[in-house]
């Protein structure tokens, strides 16, 4: 968050900053749905990485040039939370050092957790909350099955892709989150 308040000051932009942390159980049960079936199905099973999304992602930037994530929720997580943006052969190695960390001291529903909480989901807009209070005018537990899809249709790119001006591209994205949100089974909560 620090680091991209730093470069909308270099941009010659204004601070954006919108912001607020909500334990899981405070949220809508079908934003962490939303969320794996968009970005990583097999977040409940795997280890912190995805070795068949990652082979995909090499195959098809060996075939097309096209570089394509295979990062896990988990990877995702580490990164935000403990790295900086800029991809790099050093930065991967401390994310997956990191992401062992997190998968071997955090439960699966404290990843998600923070990544919910951590990721931005519109420009300047990060965590669940914020982007219902911002984008829907609602708190993220009250957000719907439909507007979880949607801010999880976001999430290649939030600042290019708008849950609160969504064009056609992100309706059927939309569209094909909700079909995939069948097949994910609702997270249930920790006693805190």
């Amino acid at each position: 968050m620090v680091l991209r308040c730093i470069e909308q000051v270099g941009d010659g932009e204004s601070v954006k900053l919108e912001h607020k942390w909500v334990d899981l159980s405070e949220m809508s049960k079908y934003m962490p749905v939303a969320v794996i079936a968009s970005e990583d199905q097999n977040f409940m099973q795997h280890n912190g990485f995805d070795a068949g999304a990652i082979s995909k992602a090499i195959e098809e930037r060996q075939k097309r040039g096209r570089i394509r994530g295979g990062s896990t929720i988990s990877q995702q997580t580490a990164k935000n939370v403990f790295l900086w943006p800029k991809s790099s052969w050093v930065r991967k190695g401390f994310e997956v050092y990191f992401t062992f960390l997190i998968e071997t001291i955090w439960s699966k529903q404290r990843i998600i957790e923070v990544y919910l909480n951590s990721i931005e989901m519109g420009d300047g807009i990060y965590g669940a909350e914020a982007v219902a209070q911002q984008h829907f005018g609602c708190s993220a537990k009250e957000l719907t099955r439909s507007e979880c899809a949607l801010i999880a249709a976001t999430l290649p790119n939030p600042r290019k892709f708008s849950s609160l001006h969504p064009g056609p591209y992100m309706r059927k994205r939309q569209a094909w989150i909700q079909k995939q949100m069948r097949h994910v089974p609702l997270l249930e909560t920790e006693e805190k």
